[in-house]
């Protein structure tokens, strides 16, 4: 590709998408840094241009280094020696030219040198990324932790640290441990506090980290002595220019190679809090997640295109029996699949951005003034919706990139299997995205409250109303029969109240909901652009429906007795 955003033309489709007039205003507050700042945007069409020309560096950069040095990152990995990282030496050049385009602390305000973007053109930057390297996707869009401190953080933290990040120094979040990995309420990693020095000093070991020998690190350790669960827990900054914590090793890992995973020994490491105590887990760590999990989904989706990029590039050059295998049924099939699921996971991924961006807008705002009741009914609303869509888009993604990657290989046939084509390298970058920053199934725990409260419904219900184009009559009623099927399989697990019977069928629900909304906002795509996204929504609709067909048919049959026969 010669351009990673321009090539892509869905990208600018979804930048330019209307509720990013109100997300310009809230996040500019009123264009105010124009007086300040000669680089701030002047009104709302100069501000998208701002995002349109950085995406276009970004697509770039990405097209003539990233992706240039992909496959000698994957080869040659990152190195430990001496407790410390040394990154691969693609890593260092994409690093390097990353932080001189000035690509980094992107979200974060102007006066600590960020560039103050929302989150949406950010997201498809790290979408961009993705999509050339995954594993480099994730040390630079790690930058994103800084959303955290800058929310949680003090005036002082916020001088002292968040520049740094602007000027290109890298970030981790140190969660999980040996004996903590989804239950994060079990970290053991312990803080106490050193009254001598007046810092907080940290002892025990952390594993699983990406990026963990980062300058900057938000830790989750246990402050408060003698607890065991999460109201122990408290967030804490480690700079590892005061050092204290060596690298004990780089895990050997299937994918994501150019990322090093570590394991971390802390010993008597300084650290300071972030925030207050005992809330490290209950408020800080769940609105770090909801970040990352908004990141792995971006990165998911980059892992969708380049698997159509590889698999619809093979299938025009490659042929047999006398002609392109393009051409034929069962190859266009797995094509157009891919296509159509790439489409429908973008849209969600991208709704999902906007509606966190409202919200996080207006809380940051909210640190400045009082909140009119408009405004406080409108960031409630924004919340919910970004919190509910959340683990959608991210597991969601997830496992299409993963069927995505799958289906890019059998294009390729035997040669998919040969280490010299990408889609094996995507193939194998693609399957942690399912498990990193929250599995499917805890993305079906975050989830399932959503089906039971009629929240999902609700959300259907008002994208019901929406007008579509004449074209796209026939789908919509199709998708307005899908939900009334959803709302059928949730009623009636609701009634049977057996908690085991709703837990075990909780992933359909929650997949039933997830394809109905994509295939709205396919349809509302197809309306505004027919050119990009009529061929997907037809596509994506027969599959949604054949989904909550199959998940409809098991749960309306499936007696809650029959849960022992699963037990065995």
């Amino acid at each position: 590709m010669s351009n990673y955003y321009t090539d892509v033309p869905e990208l600018k489709y979804h930048l330019n998408n209307p509720m990013m007039e109100r997300i310009c205003e809230l996040k500019e507050r009123g264009y105010r840094d124009k007086e300040e700042f000669d680089y701030a945007p002047q009104d709302y069409p100069d501000a998208m241009d701002s995002y349109d020309k950085v995406l276009e560096i970004t697509g770039e950069i990405t097209a003539d280094v990233i992706a240039a040095n992909a496959e000698g990152v994957d080869e040659e990995g990152p190195h430990c020696a001496n407790g410390r990282v040394e990154y691969a030496s693609g890593t260092k050049e994409n690093l390097d030219t990353m932080v001189k385009a000035g690509l980094n602390g992107m979200t974060m305000p102007r006066r600590f040198g960020g560039l103050n973007f929302p989150i949406t053109p950010y997201t498809m930057c790290a979408e961009i990324v993705a999509a050339a390297d995954a594993g480099f996707g994730n040390i630079w869009s790690l930058q994103d932790c800084i959303e955290t401190l800058y929310e949680f953080g003090n005036e002082d933290q916020h001088s002292r640290f968040i520049p740094r990040i602007c000027a290109g120094e890298t970030m981790s979040m140190d969660l999980t441990e040996p004996d903590a990995g989804s239950d994060l309420q079990s970290v053991m990693l312990k803080a106490t506090y050193d009254e001598e020095n007046n810092c907080w000093r940290l002892n025990g070991v952390k594993r699983f980290i990406t990026n963990g020998d980062a300058d900057l690190h938000l830790v989750l350790a246990r402050s408060e002595e003698g607890t065991h669960d999460g109201r122990g827990l408290s967030m804490f900054i480690y700079d590892k220019r005061d050092g204290g914590v060596n690298v004990r090793r780089i895990e050997n890992k299937l994918g994501i190679h150019g990322s090093p995973t570590c394991e971390l020994v802390y010993k008597n490491a300084k650290a300071e809090l972030c925030g207050e105590r005992k809330l490290g887990l209950i408020k800080y760590v769940m609105a770090l997640m909801n970040g990352a999990r908004l990141g792995i989904a971006a990165q998911s989706v980059g892992l969708s295109q380049a698997a159509y990029n590889e698999a619809l590039a093979y299938a025009k050059e490659r042929k047999q029996f006398g002609k392109a295998i393009i051409e034929f049924p069962a190859v266009y099939d797995m094509l157009a699949s891919i296509k159509a699921k790439l489409d429908a996971g973008r849209a969600l991924l991208y709704q999902t951005a906007r509606y966190v961006d409202i919200y996080k807008a207006l809380d940051d705002i909210a640190r400045e003034r009082k909140l009119t009741p408009e405004e406080r009914k409108e960031q409630k609303m924004y919340a919910k919706l970004a919190d509910s869509f959340t683990p959608l888009a991210k597991g969601m993604n997830s496992e299409y990139a993963n069927q995505n990657a799958y289906d890019c290989i059998q294009v390729h046939g035997g040669s998919g299997f040969m280490m010299e084509y990408a889609c094996q390298r995507i193939y194998r970058d693609a399957r942690i995205t399912s498990i990193y920053e929250g599995t499917t199934q805890l993305q079906t725990v975050a989830a399932i409250r959503y089906v039971t409260n009629g929240a999902y419904a609700s959300t259907l219900h008002e994208y019901e109303l929406i007008p579509c184009s004449p074209e796209m009559e026939g789908l919509m009623e199709r998708v307005k029969e899908m939900t009334r099927k959803f709302e059928a399989c949730t009623n009636a697990v609701k009634a049977a109240q057996n908690q085991e019977l709703q837990d075990f069928v909780a992933r359909r629900l929650m997949e039933m909901a997830a394809v109905n909304v994509m295939s709205h906002l396919l349809i509302q795509d197809a309306t505004r652009a027919p050119e990009l996204f009529a061929k997907s929504a037809h596509v994506y609709v027969n599959y949604a429906e054949a989904e909550v067909e199959k998940h409809f048919n098991f749960i309306r049959k499936f007696e809650a007795d029959e849960l022992a026969d699963y037990r065995k």
